[in-house]
């Protein structure tokens, strides 16, 4: 279906050059990279070379313009040719590893950080979840004392994106008291003194996406590596999380778009008692209710972006696409794989990847759960 927001003439043209480079860079080495645990740092070279990479960062930080929407259609595109959430969250880390430092418009920090990293250059992280706290921002206990111009840093993150592979973690640390207001932002090179990364954690799914343990001990961090105001970190943190859960439900709804996609194509072409399976109602039906999830799922999604890019409050909204995508994308998965067979157990069927990627969806970003109670809060507030 035609959108006018969406497809417009030149987000039609970035649309194909992001279908012709995902099927010549990516698909056919994506199950390698998967089996590797890892993307190759020279697939982020490629993509800032083919100006996919700054896609939605201003140019004069390095970026190659557009704004937010501009970044969710790569993303959007991308799986929908072949790609996979998992993917995205390790190519495009700068994503959530980079906006607090642009905001805060410190230059020297673009010129070491951001300028690299949308280069293809360098690899940022975002590192906030720790062990004993994900969700709950406010009670981080990763510790930073200011001694001179420096801070040293002490403690642990855990469940970081592009972990093993980053130059430099935007790292929430705790330089006040207890609570949202003693937070700030830090930037943290992975090769300091002290800082420990662990091997790349073994996860369900998103394999090609590594992920690790990073631990602080007594790391010191000059203070111009502190990322807007200090103690302001609380407020920056969560000035992206709308962004961040809007990106993630446009790849649920994508990631769902593929599989009824794939579907299509296999209950065409799959042939039982000498017929395809696509002619049997049974079958036939289940696939318009994938794409009646799916749709749904990308119109209301869509919708909430809408507002929000026109400065809208939308955090309830938000809540509620990020809940709404990943129920529809929980759905058509596990319909996807049914609807293959046997075929759709296999690694080597590309929906058994989606349906493993998929399930941290309704994870990341804030859990489900959380979702639901931030809507609550407001509904009843």
């Amino acid at each position: 279906m035609f959108d006018p927001t969406w497809d417009t003439p030149e987000r039609l043209a970035l649309r194909e050059s992001v279908r012709g480079f995902t099927g010549r860079a990516i698909v056919p080495h994506l199950a390698r990279w998967e089996e590797a645990g890892a993307l190759p740092r020279s697939l982020h070279r490629a993509a800032a070379a083919a100006g996919l990479l700054g896609i939605g960062f201003p140019e004069d930080v390095g970026g190659s313009g557009g704004d937010a929407i501009d970044g969710m259609v790569v993303a959007e595109e991308m799986i929908l040719a072949g790609g996979s959430s998992g993917l995205i969250a390790s190519l495009f880390t700068h994503g959530i590893g980079l906006p607090h430092l642009i905001e805060a418009g410190d230059p020297g920090q673009i010129e070491r950080v951001a300028r690299p990293v949308l280069a293809g250059e360098r690899i940022v992280s975002l590192a906030i979840t720790e062990p004993d706290a994900g969700s709950d921002v406010a009670g981080l206990t990763t510790r930073a004392v200011r001694e001179g111009d420096e801070y040293v840093v002490s403690g642990a993150k855990l469940f970081i994106t592009s972990g093993t592979r980053a130059d430099v973690f935007t790292t929430a640390v705790r330089t006040g008291g207890d609570g949202a207001g003693g937070l700030s932002l830090v930037l943290i090179d992975a090769n300091a003194p002290g800082v420990e990364v662990s091997a790349p954690l073994k996860k369900m799914g998103w394999w090609c996406s590594d992920t690790a343990e990073i631990r602080f001990d007594a790391v010191r961090v000059p203070i111009t590596n502190l990322v807007g105001p200090e103690h302001g970190g609380f407020l920056q943190i969560m000035q992206q999380f709308a962004s961040e859960r809007l990106s993630m439900a446009v790849q649920a709804h994508a990631t769902a778009q593929r599989c009824v996609d794939l579907t299509i194509g296999y209950a065409k072409q799959r042939e039982t008692f000498g017929r395809p399976i696509a002619s049997r109602q049974v079958v036939r039906h289940r696939i318009a209710e994938m794409a009646r999830r799916t749709d749904v799922a990308r119109a209301y999604t869509r919708a909430v972006i809408a507002r929000w890019q026109a400065g809208d409050d939308v955090i309830k909204e938000v809540a509620m696409a990020k809940n709404t995508a990943v129920a529809a994308c929980d759905a058509v998965v596990d319909d996807a794989v049914q609807l293959h067979g046997g075929m759709g157990y296999m690694r080597e069927t590309e929906v058994e990847r989606h349906y493993r990627d998929s399930r941290i969806l309704g994870i990341g970003g804030g859990t489900n759960e959380i979702m639901t109670e931030v809507v609550s809060r407001l509904l009843l507030a």
